[in-house]
C-alpha cells in the first residue's frame, strides 16, 4: 500500500458517497473491500483476464495501465447484489427491489449544472478516443479492444422530452469513429427509428458514472414500465436518494452525466452504416465473425451498425477511472438484473396487485433470458392470473426465453428448489406454455440462429422460437396435497446435545441447499 493510501485506510470513517464511482471505490477502500494494484495491467485480454479470475469478488482498481499513464481500470464493484444493496441502504439484498420500485413510482428530475468534474479536460479538436480511453478485450477472438462500459445518454426532444441511459457496445474502427450496435426492440432503436434518416441523434457516451446510473443503464428490454419518454436518470435520482446532475455537452445538443470519469460526445447518423470487425467488412457477412462476448454468455457476432462519430472527448484531470465492464460476469449480470427484477415486479403488480411477493433472476437466467416470479394466491379466484403474469413477462421483454412462477414455500434463490417445485408442480398439458411463437427475438440468443437459414443472422432474418411460461404453482384448490413436511426444527435445541465447536464443525460440509432444509424444517 502506498502511504497515503494507508494513511486514509488507517483514518477510516470516510463517509458513504455514492454520487461518482471514484467517491464510491473512496468508501469501499476505507471499509477495507477495495483490493488495489500499481502492477502494470494489459487492456488487452489480461484485464478482463484478471476479472474472470476473481469473477463474484471484491472491486478491483488497477492504478497502472499499459499504454496509459494517465489512466485506471476498475471492475467487479458490482459483483455481489450484498455489496451494491449496502451501497444503497439496503441491508437484504433481496429487499433492493422495493426500493428500485419506489424510485419507479417516484422519480427525483436531473439538476442541470455549468461546471463539472467530467469536463475538466476538453479535447475538441484532433479527437483520438484511442488516445485517451484505456478501452479493453475480452478474448483474443475479438476484433481488438472495443468499447462496451460506455453508456449512452440521450435527452430531450430526442427521447420524447425524457432522459435514456444504455449500453450500447462500439467498435471505433477510425480515431473518432465508431460502430454503434443497438439492440433491436430497445430504447436506443425506437430513438434511431424516430429519427431515421431525419438528422444525425446527438448524444453522449458516459464512462465511469454514480453507481444509480449504471444500474439504469443495464435496466434494458422492460419498456412495459420504463416507457418511451419516462426520465431514467430520474429513477436513478430517486434510487440514490439525490438528482443526478448532468451538464450541456459542449460540442454537441446533448447533456453528459457531472460525475463521470470519461465523456465521448458525437451523434449517430442513420444514414451512414460501418462494420463491427474487420473480418466482418472483409467477407460482407453480418453474424459470422466473432465480436466480443454478449450476455447470453456466448461469444457475440458482428454485424453492421450505424455509424458514431466523435465530436469531443472530455474527463476528469486527474486519472480518469474506465469500468472495463466484462461481459457475462457477476459484475455485468447485476447491472444488468437488479432493476429488472424491479420492473417485473412492477409488471405482475400493475396485473394483479398483491399477488406477486417477490422476483429473481438468477446468473443462469442470462441477465435478459429468464425471471422467476414468486406467486401467493389468496382465494380461488386468483388461479390462472400467475400464467397472465407470465405471458405478459414473455411478451413485454423481448426475446426473453423463460418466465417461471413458484409459490411462497420456495426459495426462489435456490435453483435447487425451483427445480424442485418444476418438477413435483408441473402439469405440463397444463402448466407449460410457448409464447410469443414466430414473433420478435433477440440476435444474441444463439438458439434463434436455425430461424435464419441460409440468410445472414440478423433481426430482419429471424424470427423468435418463443418463450417458455412454466407454472409451478400449486393449484389452490388441491394446495392440501402439496404440504411440505414440517419437520420439528424450531422444538429442537442442537446445544443440549453438542458444543458450539461440534455444531459448527457438523455444519461445516452442508450445502446451501441443505441449509434451507435445516432452516426452514422442510
Amino acid at each position: 500500500m502506498t502511504s497515503k493510501r494507508a494513511m486514509k485506510r488507517e483514518a477510516g470513517g470516510v463517509k458513504k458517497d455514492i454520487s461518482s464511482l471514484r467517491s464510491t471505490l473512496d468508501y469501499l477502500e476505507s471499509e477495507g473491500e477495495l483490493i488495489y494494484t500499481d502492477k502494470e495491467v494489459d487492456p488487452e485480454v489480461e484485464f478482463i483476464g484478471v476479472q474472470k479470475h476473481l469473477d463474484g469478488g471484491a472491486p478491483l482498481l488497477f492504478e497502472n495501465v499499459k499504454g496509459y499513464p494517465n489512466g485506471r481500470l476498475t471492475c467487479n464493484l458490482f459483483a455481489t447484489d450484498e455489496r451494491v444493496s449496502r451501497l444503497f441502504g439496503v441491508d437484504d439484498s433481496r429487499k433492493f427491489k422495493f426500493k428500485a420500485v419506489e424510485a419507479l413510482h417516484h422519480p427525483i428530475p436531473p439538476k442541470v449544472v455549468t461546471d463539472a468534474p467530467c469536463q475538466e479536460v476538453v479535447i475538441d479538436r484532433d479527437v483520438n478516443v484511442w488516445r485517451v480511453v484505456p478501452m479493453v478485450s475480452h478474448t483474443r477472438k475479438d476484433p481488438g479492444r472495443t468499447l462496451g462500459g460506455g453508456n449512452t445518454l440521450v435527452t430531450g426532444k430526442y427521447f420524447w422530452g425524457g432522459t435514456h441511459i444504455s449500453y450500447n457496445r462500439m467498435n471505433f474502427r477510425g480515431p473518432n469513429f465508431a460502430s454503434f450496435q443497438i439492440s433491436p426492440g430497445s430504447h436506443t432503436d425506437m430513438i434511431a427509428t424516430e429519427w431515421y434518416r431525419k438528422e444525425p441523434i446527438p448524444m453522449t457516451i458516459n464512462m465511469g458514472v454514480p453507481p444509480a446510473c449504471t444500474l439504469l443503464a443495464g435496466a434494458g428490454f422492460m419498456y412495459m414500465v420504463l416507457h418511451k419518454g419516462c426520465d431514467e436518470l430520474g429513477v436513478a435520482g430517486a434510487a440514490q436518494g439525490y438528482p443526478v446532475e448532468i451538464v450541456k455537452a459542449k460540442t454537441v445538443d446533448a447533456y453528459a452525466i457531472a460525475e463521470a470519469e470519461y465523456v465521448i460526445e458525437g451523434y449517430v447518423d442513420t444514414t451512414q452504416k460501418i462494420w463491427e470487425s474487420p473480418l466482418a467488412e472483409q467477407d460482407q457477412k453480418q453474424g459470422i465473425h466473432p465480436f466480443h462476448p454478449e450476455w447470453a454468455g456466448y461469444m457475440g457476432k458482428a454485424y453492421r451498425t450505424y455509424k458514431f462519430t466523435a465530436t469531443a472527448i472530455t474527463h476528469r484531470r486527474h486519472k480518469p477511472i474506465y469500468h472495463g465492464l466484462g461481459v457475462h460476469t457477476f459484475d455485468d449480470h447485476y447491472i444488468d438484473v437488479m432493476m429488472r427484477e424491479a420492473m417485473f415486479y412492477e409488471l405482475a403488480d400493475r396485473i394483479s396487485p398483491g399477488l406477486c411477493v417477490d422476483t429473481h433472476i438468477p446468473m443462469s437466467m442470462t441477465d435478459w433470458g429468464g425471471v422467476i416470479f414468486q406467486i401467493k394466491k389468496r382465494r380461488q379466484r386468483d388461479e390462472g392470473l400467475q400464467k397472465n403474469i407470465l405471458t405478459a413477462a414473455l411478451a413485454s421483454s423481448l426475446g426473453m426465453r423463460m418466465a417461471i412462477a413458484v409459490d411462497t414455500d420456495i426459495d426462489l434463490y435456490s435453483v435447487e428448489d425451483v427445480m424442485w417445485a418444476l418438477v413435483t408442480r408441473v402439469n405440463p398439458p397444463f402448466d407449460v406454455q410457448t409464447v410469443c411463437a414466430g414473433g420478435f427475438g433477440q440476435t444474441f440468443q444463439p438458439a434463434e440462429r436455425s430461424s435464419a437459414g441460409e440468410r445472414d443472422w440478423t433481426q430482419t432474418n429471424i424470427r423468435f422460437s418463443g418463450g417458455l411460461a412454466i407454472d409451478a404453482t400449486v393449484p389452490f384448490r388441491y394446495r392440501d396435497a402439496f404440504e411440505r413436511p414440517p419437520y420439528a426444527v424450531s422444538e429442537v435445541d442442537l446445544g443440549k446435545f453438542f458444543t458450539p465447536e461440534q455444531i459448527a464443525k457438523a455444519k461445516k460440509t452442508q450445502t446451501e441447499y441443505a441449509k434451507f432444509f435445516s432452516r426452514t424444517g422442510y
